[in-house]
């Protein structure tokens, strides 16, 4: 398993766009991906399940990784996340 954190700089969170960008991401792998704001989960490859952790600007977000491709799954996902939060 593979895990890194996050912090959201963008002033509205996570909100559709990004949501859906993280799904069609994580999507693309076969581990399964966890997003975790305060110790609530959520699937990464699921726009409302990410949209229901209510994810705000400075908050922290947990991500888990885990399955037979999470070292590139790790990378995917952490690029993209760095790149739109």
């Amino acid at each position: 398993m593979k895990k890194f954190e996050c912090v959201i700089k963008d002033q509205l969170g996570i909100h559709a766009r990004p949501a859906g960008l993280i799904a069609r991401r994580a999507d693309k792998y076969r581990s399964r991906i966890t997003l975790r704001i305060g110790g609530r989960p959520a699937d990464a490859g699921k726009i409302m399940s990410i949209m229901m952790l209510g994810a705000r600007c400075g908050q922290t977000m947990e991500v888990e990784i885990e399955g037979e491709d999470e070292e590139a799954a790790y990378e995917g996902m952490k690029s993209l996340l760095e790149e739109i939060l």
